[in-house]
Order: C-alpha cells, then structure tokens, then sequence
C-alpha cells in the first residue's frame, strides 16, 4: 500500500504532520511518499525546516527546485531511501548503452535508473547554483520570502474590504484571500454574494493585465469561491512592492 503526505500544497501551501503519517505507515509496513515539490526547500532554512519533521522517515520524496528556490525550469528530483530501488525498477540492462565493464564506477550512470535514458542534466543548474549561493544563501532566500508573506498576512488581515480564506498564519508562502468590494459588503451572505464575488478575481486580475501593473493568479477551491492565491518566490520582492499589490488591488476593484 502507498501513503502520499504533502509538505507544501499547491493551494493551501499546507504542509501534512509527517512524523505521525509514518508511525501508522510503520505499523501497517505502507510506502511513505512526501511530496516535497513546492515545500521541500525549507528544509535550506533553520527557522522553518520543522514544518517537514519526519521526512527522513519517507520511503520516497520529490522535490522542485525549480519553484521555491529559484533554479531555471526544469529541475526536478525524487530521492529513495532504498539504494538500487531505481535501477532495480527501470533498468532496460542495454548494452549497446550501459556497458558494465567501465574504468570508472558505473554506479554513477544514471541513464539506466530513469524511465527516459537522453535527457537534460537539469540537476546541473541547482548545483550551480547551490555552489554560487549556499547553503545559507537559499536559508536567506527561503526565510526572506516566507517573512514577505506574512508581511503580506498581516496587512490583509484585519483590512476591511480583504478576508483571509482559512483560518490563521500560512505555514508557506502561499497568501490566500477575497477582496470584497464596498458594493457587497453589507450583502448579506448568500447565493446572490457568492456568485458575485465569484466574479470579483478574474474581473480585477483582466483588469491587472491590460494596466500592465501586476498579476496575481486566483481560483476556487471546493466550495469555496474564486479567491486570489499570492505566491511569493522572489528574494527580490520588497515591502513597498507589497503595499503596491495591495493599493492596486484596492483601486481596481473598488467599482465593481
């Protein structure tokens, strides 16, 4: 049986108690996969690599460099505690590619442990990367970008006009809220409400493009009506950049 745990969703940016997800994986022998895709680089920072407490304990983990810590499309990894798992599962054993007999050690062919074999060495660019920054410059870049968004929280929170989606602090940097416009505040809540606000995010984002001033993606989720989703990835954002986003935000949708 297969466990999937989360440590960054793509909306929420929530990350699953993974230490209490592999004692019940442990006790009934299941596969514990994390996806660590969007969350898994705050394990770079010190402040907030406990979010992924119990990673060491996953069978599998996969992770994006290319999203949260900066590195050029595409680089992707998915790391197995079980060594000669991935060999064992896609090796095709061509000799005409792979030969055995090598001077060198062939364990680092990895060609015959993918399901590809000619590919891109994307791993390259995060090592790069990794020896320009190090490891306490990605801590700096991570742990900028999460003090940001909840920068970002804060100002929203008790705004009047803004109302935060789910309860309490974001534990990534995924900010999600709803403007509402001064033309339905004092609607009571209801079907007439929901639709209207529904309409609210694509409205101002069109509205954010053809100004040419920002852009921020939105959706629904569930039940739950379009809402603005900021993401913040970018060491380079600043407050000032913040304040703006939100003024914008405020000025284009103040009509409507």
């Amino acid at each position: 049986m297969f466990v999937n745990a989360t440590a960054g969703s793509t909306v929420y940016g929530a990350f699953d108690p993974i230490n209490e997800i592999a004692d019940i994986c442990e006790k009934y022998s299941m596969w514990l996969h994390v996806d660590g895709a969007w969350g898994g680089g705050l394990l770079m920072s010190r402040k907030h690599r406990h979010k992924l407490n119990g990673i060491e304990r996953a069978n599998s983990v996969t992770w994006n460099p290319h999203k949260m810590m900066g590195v050029p499309l595409q680089c992707s990894a998915i790391l197995v505690r079980e060594k000669g798992l991935l060999q064992g599962c896609n090796s095709m054993c061509a000799g005409y590619l792979f030969q055995p007999d090598k001077q060198y050690d062939v364990t680092y062919d990895t060609g015959d442990k993918a399901i590809q074999c000619g590919r891109h060495v994307d791993i390259f660019k995060f090592w790069l990367m990794w020896k320009s920054k190090g490891t306490i410059g990605f801590e700096k870049h991570i742990d900028r970008c999460l003090e940001l968004s909840e920068y970002l929280y804060h100002k929203i929170k008790n705004r009047e006009g803004y109302e935060m989606v789910f309860e309490g602090k974001p534990q990534h940097t995924n900010v999600c809220f709803w403007y509402i416009p001064p033309s339905l505040r004092l609607l009571p809540d209801g079907e007439e409400k929901r639709q209207r606000l529904h309409r609210v995010a694509p409205k101002i984002k069109a509205m954010m493009m053809e100004c040419g001033t920002t852009m921020v993606g939105y959706q629904p989720q569930g039940d739950k009506v379009n809402f603005f989703r900021m993401v913040i990835s970018n060491p380079a954002v600043t407050r000032s950049d913040i304040d703006f986003l939100i003024d914008e935000i405020e000025r284009l949708g103040q009509d409507l």
